[in-house]
């Protein structure tokens, strides 16, 4: 859909550029390398959008709410903000009122998939050892229909830079080998950049909801 405020740049990240404008080096980085340099800088500028930015977290739900068909009854993972995270709290509590059941991730271990368990309005959370709000381990575990992917930086063609420990690459790559679903980036539209550096085991998104755009 066409963007409801003027459009925001996308930043180049290829050989010559970061996202701050600053010159690379010359010489061909690894892919890590890449990924670690603009992660540095993506944080830094994330945190400066705002955590309250309550007209930005409603844009982004009446944008999803007109532009993403859900099956009746679909099981909707979420995910607790941090850090400056796009919030979907206000999303999330749309998703209940539609009879969507929201799950959120639990991180087992390292290098493992996330599992997600069912977590009603009300529930109570416990703080893993990232400090990040997680269902209680009595809360039924289900393996969800769309996703809402939190992110550092997103680009047109539906790659998605993280955080680097790979959970929701394994994850949706482990469950798309069992079950259609849909992933769909959930960020700021100032997370946007020309190309994000992607590997063979880099999972794509399905789509990508901001508070502007919806592709």
């Amino acid at each position: 859909m066409q963007a409801t405020e003027e459009y925001t740049p996308t930043v180049d990240v290829g050989s010559s550029t970061l996202f701050s404008g600053h010159k690379m080096q010359a010489e061909p980085m690894s892919l890590a390398e890449q990924k670690r340099r603009l992660r540095i800088s993506l944080r830094a500028a994330r945190l400066g959008i705002g955590h309250e930015n309550t007209s930005a977290f409603k844009a982004l739900t009446d944008h999803f709410r007109e532009n993403v068909s859900l099956e009746p009854g679909a099981v909707v993972a979420g995910y607790r903000a941090f850090r400056g995270e796009m919030d979907p709290a206000l999303l999330i509590e749309a998703l209940r009122q539609a009879r969507h059941p929201i799950a959120l991730p639990v991180v087992t271990q390292r290098g493992q998939p996330l599992i997600f368990r069912l977590h009603g309005a009300d529930d109570p959370l416990a703080a893993n050892a990232m400090g990040i709000l997680e269902p209680l381990p009595s809360a039924p575990v289900v393996e969800p229909d769309v996703f809402l992917v939190p992110l550092l930086a997103f680009d047109r063609a539906y790659n998605r830079l993280g955080y680097g420990a790979g959970f929701y690459d394994r994850t949706l790559t482990d469950l798309r080998a069992r079950k259609p679903l849909l992933a769909v980036g959930v960020a700021f539209a100032a997370q946007e950049v020309a190309a994000v550096p992607v590997g063979p085991y880099d999972a794509k998104l399905d789509k990508i909801v901001t508070e502007l755009n919806v592709f």
